[in-house]
């Protein structure tokens, strides 16, 4: 390494990348829809859009709403399902310069083992991202993130179906996220990914009723942040994998704080949304800041605020 570079890469359960930036699944789609705007070669990795056994329609519409510093989803993983996910989506993606997570969710620890070895065995993806905490769906997503014992049966079903690193996405909605942390660690996680959305409602009172179609939904964006950043500490002082940490992640500032926090690595949602190359202009943020403070290692900043 040459006099004054940084060296930004980072390890996140097995997984090298080249920096320490992804996207947050269900914000990036399956990667040819940013193509346009952001090359994902200068990322450490991209997370597709959350993958089902089956097809997956979704809950009804409406299923946005924005929301004071945030917004709302209930998007309900839609999805084309793992067929049609391995048919015409995962060719594009082997071609990327980066590294690519699959997320995948379930009705039942069955689907959760199919998925995994399915993406085992297509090759390609580069680890998966287990999804046991998503609010939108009335069956499973909820039930597996918030017991531990559910949780960690979910994590091990995976890990007996897959050689690829493991990262497990953490739901906040619980009384104490490091309990579920440690199940899913004791269960095979090689990481953690924290946090999913916060559940939340809008009502709309000219119509009186819930503007989403489900009534509840998941909120993501800078208004989640402090909780986020408190839950990527509690987890990172409690279990020994990498996390990856996320929730209202828009600035290089935003991402920096996390990673002083514990994370070992970041994701960026909701930003996507409002600035298609945030998650570029974050690394660069990076890059500048550690230079800037004399920082040659990214890794130096990982828990750095507890040291």
């Amino acid at each position: 390494m040459k006099s004054g570079e940084v060296n930004l890469s980072v390890n996140l359960g097995g997984l090298e990348l080249r920096n320490p930036v992804t996207t947050c699944s269900g914000t990036y789609g399956f990667g040819e829809e940013y193509a346009p705007y952001a090359d994902p070669a200068q990322l450490g990795a991209i997370a597709v859009k959350g993958l089902t056994r089956e097809v997956r329609q979704g809950n009804p519409m409406p299923r946005l709403a924005e929301t004071p510093s945030g917004m709302l989803n209930s998007i309900g993983l839609q999805n084309p399902g793992i067929d049609e996910f391995e048919a015409r989506y995962l060719p594009e993606l082997r071609k990327l310069d980066t590294k690519v997570l699959a997320n995948i969710a379930g009705n039942s620890v069955e689907d959760y083992a199919y998925v995994s070895s399915r993406l085992e065995e297509a090759g390609g993806i580069a680890g998966i991202e287990v999804n046991i905490s998503c609010p939108n769906v009335k069956h499973g997503g909820i039930q597996f993130g918030t017991d531990p014992k559910m949780a960690a049966q979910v994590t091990r079903a995976v890990r007996e179906n897959t050689m690829l690193p493991v990262i497990v996405k953490l739901s906040p909605n619980v009384t104490d996220i490091t309990e579920i942390a440690r199940a899913v660690v004791d269960a095979g996680a090689d990481a953690v990914s924290l946090i999913n959305t916060i559940l939340g409602m809008a009502i709309d009172i000219r119509s009186r009723r819930p503007v989403l179609a489900n009534i509840l939904g998941g909120l993501s964006g800078p208004a989640v942040k402090p909780v986020a950043l408190r839950m990527v500490w509690q987890v990172s002082q409690a279990v020994k994998v990498p996390v990856l940490g996320m929730g209202g992640i828009l600035t290089a500032t935003d991402a920096i704080e996390f990673m002083l926090a514990g994370a070992t690595a970041v994701a960026v949602g909701t930003g996507n949304f409002v600035n298609p190359r945030a998650p570029l202009e974050i690394v660069a943020g990076i890059e500048e800041y550690c230079r800037a403070n004399g920082i040659r290692e990214v890794k130096e900043l990982i828990g750095a605020a507890w040291l």
